[in-house]
């Protein structure tokens, strides 16, 4: 016992630092992430997960000796703290905990340095006040200063295994399909915790990475039978009805269908898109599908029909993969491709991965005139970005093939007072009561781009695609959302139908216009373009469907491996009727299981493996 007490006090500083980790993290589990509980046994694991984590991160300090431990103790706290710190500013708008890839895209840090201040709270400061108390202990002289003794940094760590395998054995009698679940992060913080979470998740970035060195052709067979099985024919009526047409592409900054043909304060708040869904085909159950890439999952999905990653960006992490991409193959039936987007060529990593893709042109920041007067928020704003396209429009030989990816609806979604159309809306949520106007702005901005195309005669000899880019309001919004639907809570079933994009496919001079109801995402888009402009795409390899054929199954899959069909959703292991909104059997979801998975999984396939360099 004497020996014990002696271990004890030799560690105490050592001991207390764990302490109070485990106890911030558990607390930040609770108030900053809001990871939700189900039963007794969750919590219990949401209580030990940190414990193992801490013990083996600041016991790295009890392979120093002296006072050198006591700063060590102090410097492994302050780091941990910033990881969780990190997380929680992160969290604050994507609702997702950082992955490895993310850390790598410093290209992006100074764009998004206006966000991160917002999501910053001056609260956030007392999660540094437990290493603060460590160091006044420390220069009180209330520390002993010890010496190392000879295996006992190592006893820790084996300590700090134990405890891990501990709490896994605990976690798998929750959920034992896991590890298995790399998709879904907070599954894994909830039952493994934060720190164990990352490390979990660089074993899953390097093996990842490994994919590429060891694939062969052959795993293309199952995929293009897949394929295969998959393929429906198009709407003869409208196949090729676009052949020859200019195709412009609007990437619509986060944009969600909850405002479509709604109204604030009986003010419309897209009175355009309201009226342009009269006049062309609308897919009210569309839905995008990105994950951690937002934006530039979008552009990927739409281009590749191909799903992105789970984590981190294609953009950034196979940007030098081979893709038979929707532009390159415009490009090779003799249309010109090109983007246009007022923001910095190194964003997203566009300027490399945009040659990947194979356009031929990308319109930057350096194509456009940006100055104070005319830019809010992220850059140039949506109206004169428009105006400013049509000269370059204008440049292009005929037909080509356009995406413009506006900016100004986007988080923190600021404007001068000179441009807001509508009131904010009355919320416990800033961010939420601010998107209004900037939705309003955007819906403004495509009138007069409209009007502008007519003007120029460019708008009769065109096609258009629009479609919300990924949510602009995150789950962290949820009570203030509730308010606007006039709803008592968010369920996960809401989270999943507010997923839901506006998808509009107007095409000038053409009488067919309706309503369509099929389940659909962005990875559909790229086969129902190639179908209206009359290619083929039978032989392409691809995960969506031409969202006009008559046989197209009505379902899709989310990146977290959620789905919807017509009559069901499927979230977070929880199956759902649409008729109802209420839980159902999971029975009526299982038919649907495979598909999603062998969706998700092939694709990643493709991705980490490179595959298509072998097609």
């Amino acid at each position: 016992m004497t020996n014990l007490k002696s271990i004890f006090s030799r560690l105490k500083f050592f001991w207390l630092a764990v302490f109070l980790l485990t106890i911030k993290t558990y607390v930040l589990y609770k108030v900053g992430f809001t990871i939700p509980i189900e039963n007794r046994l969750q919590e219990f694991i949401l209580m030990i997960n940190p414990i193992s984590s801490a013990v083996l991160f600041i016991g790295l300090s009890l392979f120093f000796t002296g006072k050198v431990r006591n700063y060590m103790v102090i410097v492994t706290s302050t780091i941990a703290t910033l990881i969780l710190y990190f997380n929680l500013v992160y969290y604050r708008f994507f609702s997702d905990f950082i992955t490895l890839p993310v850390l790598f895209q410093t290209n992006n840090a100074k764009d998004l340095s206006s966000s991160v201040l917002e999501l910053m709270h001056v609260s956030d400061l007392f999660l540094f006040v437990d290493v603060l108390f460590l160091i006044v202990l420390m220069f009180k002289g209330k520390v002993p200063v010890v010496n190392k003794k000879r295996l006992e940094g190592f006893a820790i760590v084996a300590l700090a295994f134990v405890l891990f395998f501990v709490n896994l054995q605990i976690a798998h009698k929750e959920r034992t399909e896991l590890l298995t679940r790399s998709f879904d992060r907070e599954l894994l913080v909830k039952n493994i915790g934060m720190f164990n979470y990352h490390v979990y998740d660089a074993f899953i970035q390097s093996q990842s990475k490994t994919q590429r060195v060891f694939a062969n052709g052959s795993e293309m067979e199952e995929i293009i039978d897949y394929r295969n099985e998959n393929y429906k024919e198009p709407d003869e009526d409208l196949f090729g009805i676009a052949e020859g047409k200019n195709v412009i592409v609007l990437s619509l900054e986060s944009l969600q269908s909850f405002v479509i043909n709604e109204t604030l304060d009986g003010e419309e708040i897209t009175p355009f898109l309201n009226e342009l869904i009269n006049e062309s085909y609308y897919f009210e159950n569309f839905y995008h599908q990105t994950a951690q890439g937002k934006t530039s999952d979008s552009e990927f999905l739409v281009a590749t029909s191909l799903f992105g990653r789970n984590s981190g960006s294609v953009f950034f992490t196979h940007a030098g993969n081979s893709y038979n991409a929707l532009p390159e193959i415009l490009t090779n039936d003799s249309y010109f491709t090109s983007v246009m987007h007022a923001n910095n060529k190194s964003f997203w990593n566009r300027d490399v991965m945009y040659q990947s893709l194979g356009y031929q042109t990308y319109f930057d920041i350096n194509s456009y005139d940006v100055h104070e007067e005319n830019s809010v928020g992220w850059g140039l704003k949506d109206k004169d970005f428009f105006e400013q396209s049509i000269e370059l429009l204008q440049s292009q030989p005929e037909p080509y093939y356009t995406k413009f990816i506006t900016l100004t609806n986007h988080f923190p979604f600021e404007l001068g007072e000179e441009d807001r159309l509508i009131n904010e809306f009355d919320s416990n949520s800033g961010t939420l009561n601010r998107y209004f106007p900037t939705v309003r702005y955007m819906d403004y901005a495509l009138e007069h781009f409209f009007d502008r195309l007519k003007e120029e005669g460019i708008y009769e000899d065109s096609i258009f695609i629009m479609y919300g880019d990924h949510y602009g309001i995150s789950q962290n919004h949820n009570r203030a959302m509730s308010m606007f639907l006039e709803k008592e809570e968010i369920t996960d079933f809401d989270t999943v139908q507010l997923q839901r994009v506006p998808m509009l496919v107007h095409i000038p001079g053409h009488k067919g216009h309706e309503l369509r109801e099929t389940v659909s995402g962005q990875i559909d888009v790229k086969p129902t373009i190639m179908h209206l402009l009359g290619i083929e795409s039978k032989y392409d390899i691809q995960f969506g469907s031409d969202l006009f054929a008559p046989e197209r199954e009505s379902f899709t899959v989310l990146r977290d491996g959620s789905f919807i069909t017509d009559d069901y959703v499927f979230t977070k292991g929880v199956c759902y009727s649409k008729e109802t909104e209420a839980e159902t059997d999971i029975e009526s979801c299982e038919p649907y299981f495979d598909k999603a998975n062998k969706d998700l999984t092939n694709s990643d396939k493709i991705i980490y493996g490179d595959l298509l360099r072998f097609y």
